[in-house]
């Protein structure tokens, strides 16, 4: 399990802050945990997180690698709102197993189990996170989630990330254009792969360019693609790649 980070946003601006820049509603802390992300004006990817409201502030949980850029951005984004962000003591908690009363369903997709947020150390169950990313298409920070991103070629709207009743953010004109008006030609895709390559290798189509394979499980991976030069004999270095 990749490492977290635990923030906390507190102060009476913190909900109203947070609806002008994320990808999703805020009125969804009113059932639990939600699943957003930061973009920037061009509608690239910059943080994807979950938030939780809890007692007299918002707790966000992002990838330790991103976290440190993104509280600088918040701070940017804050001018003269009434919010605080800080490191919470809080640690992760997260299985597939049964789920203990206090934890929250992922928002993504309900095989990705639970995430409980407590002062206990940070604890995984053992499950093989990338075979259930892999069966389900599910993208990860810094692996297919980059800062070159569209999120809705990621599958970001059926992962419940994207709520496009809402109003303005950072980046909606992009993604709602994207959604609207366009037919995406790119995206995220399970791919059927014979052999191994490694993350990032590039994937051909004769001799053109097809995309870029990602995480690799068992007899699957995920690859994205350009889907018009997406065939039965798709090759990754020494690998062979076909639609699922």
């Amino acid at each position: 399990m990749s490492a977290r980070r635990i923030l906390k946003l507190a102060g009476r601006d913190t909900e109203t802050f947070l609806q002008g820049l994320i990808t999703n509603d805020i009125a969804g802390l009113d059932e639990g945990l939600i699943y957003a992300a930061l973009l920037t004006p061009q509608g690239k990817f910059i943080a994807d997180f979950f938030l939780l409201r809890q007692d007299d502030g918002v707790l966000l949980d992002v990838a330790e690698p991103l976290a440190d850029d993104l509280k600088k951005r918040l701070t940017m984004y804050k001018l003269r709102a009434d919010v605080t962000i800080t490191k919470s003591d809080l640690y992760l908690q997260r299985g597939t197993g049964p789920q203990p009363e206090d934890a929250h369903a992922d928002p993504r997709h309900p095989a990705l189990g639970w995430r409980r947020y407590s002062a206990d150390a940070p604890l995984d169950d053992g499950t093989d996170w990338d075979a259930i990313r892999v069966a389900h298409c599910i993208p990860e920070t810094g692996i297919e989630l980059t800062p070159d991103t569209f999120i809705l070629e990621m599958g970001f709207d059926l992962l419940n990330g994207v709520d496009f009743r809402k109003g303005c953010y950072v980046g909606q004109e992009v993604t709602a254009r994207m959604r609207h008006k366009t037919e995406l030609r790119k995206g995220l895709r399970r791919v059927r792969i014979k052999g191994s390559a490694p993350v990032g290798t590039p994937i051909t189509a004769g001799d053109k360019v097809a995309g870029t394979l990602f995480t690799q499980s068992g007899e699957h991976a995920l690859a994205y693609l350009r889907f018009d030069r997406a065939t039965d004999d798709m090759k990754a270095a020494d690998a062979t790649l076909s639609p699922a």
